[in-house]
């Protein structure tokens, strides 16, 4: 794996020897960095709470690294430990994962696992959640090799709108008589000026005026005025012609019936639009348009597709994460008799050897499953993990019970994180160029409200404090743009009398909060 692919800090170390005798699939070099200590004080920063899950997510993703330095003979043989989270509803199972994914640079993909159902059922099929994967990380991938190249694009972009706005000169034509250049016409655009130098013994040669010369140093200095015009963004409503390629639609062809294509997905309508020709177009657009249409295909032209897929698919079959999100609600009592139960189990028998390790079969090629790492996460309200089939609980040996979030937890996420909700609606109020604050009070008042209707209604989480955010702002965010106030102050008073009627009233909470 070239380094300028994978290295994603400032200042990444240089590979030692361990790593240069890694695989080529070896995780970005800065993942050495990331101690599990490190990584659950990244996870603080947006998480409140969970010290258990964190812990494990922690050292499941150091295990990657840790892999990587095995023996080659053993590498192989070291299996991810697979996690299951059991937590009600908005406690942070979801958003552990999201950033775990994000602080590896690995790919990663949440699905639902009550949307799978069993092969021979109507709804997707196990299988496609490797292959959502596989795009993610080939988009991943693309978008790392595109800001390497993002320069030298932009510098040729710049030439090819020059080129647009200043189009080079046609070739000069033979002048015909009594045309353009011959006897008795003008000079055309592209005639060279000729002359006969007369001699002291008559004409003596036929002479040839630079001309042309001096016309392409004029056509210079123009180009370098319309250069400085433009990286001065004074030509951007100009208009110029781009000749663009169209993706030839498919709709309304008649696709084969019968099988041979399950599992297919999509995969089969974007084959067919590869194998059709491509249709150019000549458009008029403006040139803030034409430069977004250069850039990209002066990107499709400088990325090597071939390199990134190659790329993408040992970053998945190495580095990927699936979140297997509402994972109870494919959990079933064993030995029922028909019934929707059945097919619960036959997502899990499908979903087994995807877990276990097999291989996939995408658009790209073959993918092997055995090193992905799967998060499973589930309420269990009514099943029990201990429910699952045998096989399947024993690929998720790590289970990590997540804490109910109280009050105190309510308090800290209003204000800890750096994507705090407080935050995030003071950003928004600034836009109004009004300053809003709350005070302690105000903010304490807040989260004893969330936590007293999660106690008294369904226990939705820390998800309970956007719908109280949003009934106690809902009149300053309408009436903001007609105020002439500076600065807005929240205090525990305004918030006890916006929530009073709607917390005390059970049929008004249950439809508002």
């Amino acid at each position: 794996m070239m380094e300028e692919h994978v290295s994603v800090k400032d200042e990444a170390p240089a590979a030692g020897p361990t790593e240069a005798a890694a695989a080529e699939t070896s995780p970005p070099r800065w993942l050495d960095e990331l101690t599990p200590r490190q990584i659950v004080a990244e996870l603080d920063q947006y998480i409140v709470g969970q010290d258990a899950a964190k812990k494990a997510v922690a050292i499941a993703l150091r295990n990657r690294w840790r892999r990587q330095q095995a023996p080659e003979d053993l590498r192989e043989e070291i299996m991810p430990n697979n996690i299951i989270m059991i937590g009600p509803t908005g406690v942070g199972k979801t958003e552990i994962a999201r950033r775990l994914a994000r602080l590896a640079g690995a790919p990663f993909v949440k699905v639902e696992a009550s949307k799978f159902t069993e092969v021979g059922y109507v709804g997707r099929d196990v299988e496609s959640i490797v292959r959502d994967l596989v795009d993610v990380a080939v988009n991943m991938i693309r978008e790392e090799r595109e800001a390497d190249v993002e320069e030298q694009a932009q510098a040729n972009v710049e030439e090819r709108l020059l080129d647009l706005l200043l189009p080079a000169p046609e070739a000069p034509r033979k002048p015909a008589a009594g045309g353009p250049g011959g006897p008795g016409g003008d000079l055309g655009d592209g005639a060279s000026i000729r002359a006969f130098v007369a001699g002291p013994s008559g004409p003596a040669s036929e002479q040839s005026l630079d001309e042309e010369q001096r016309r392409e140093e004029r056509r210079q200095r123009t180009r370098e005025k319309l250069r400085a015009l433009l990286k001065d963004g004074k030509l951007e409503e100009r208009t110029v012609d781009v000749e663009i390629s169209q993706t030839p639609s498919i709709d309304g062809m008649m696709m084969p019936m019968g099988g041979g294509f399950e599992g297919m997905d999509f995969n089969f309508t974007e084959m067919l639009q590869d194998l059709m020709p491509k249709k150019k177009k000549r458009r008029t657009v403006s040139v803030a348009e034409a430069r977004r249409i250069l850039m990209q295909d002066e990107l499709d032209r400088l990325v090597d597709m071939d390199d990134v897929v190659n790329e993408a698919m040992d970053r998945t079959e190495d580095m990927g994460i699936v979140f297997l999100d509402e994972v109870d609600k494919i959990v079933g009592e064993r030995g029922g008799q028909g019934g929707p139960d059945v097919s619960r189990e036959g997502v899990q028998r499908d979903l087994l050897p995807i877990v276990e390790g097999s291989n996939v079969q995408t658009k790209y090629g073959m993918v092997r499953t055995d090193h992905v790492l799967f998060i499973a996460a589930g309420a269990f309200h009514v099943s029990k993990p201990s429910e699952m089939i045998p096989e399947l609980q024993g690929r998720f040996p790590i289970r990590v019970e997540l804490e109910t979030l109280t009050e105190k937890d309510f308090v800290r996420i209003l204000k800890e994180p750096k994507n705090a909700l407080l935050r995030q609606y003071q950003a928004l109020v600034a836009s109004e160029n009004v300053e809003l604050q709350f005070d302690d009070a105000a903010i304490s008042e807040i989260a004893r409200v969330a936590a007293d209707v999660n106690e008294r209604m369904e226990n939705i989480g820390a998800r309970r404090l956007h719908t109280v955010m949003t009934t106690l702002l809902e009149d300053l965010l309408f009436d903001l743009p007609d105020t002439a106030h500076d600065r807005v102050v929240i205090d525990a008073d305004r918030v006890r009398e916006r929530l009073k009627r709607i917390v005390e009233d059970d049929d008004l909470r249950r439809y508002i909060l």
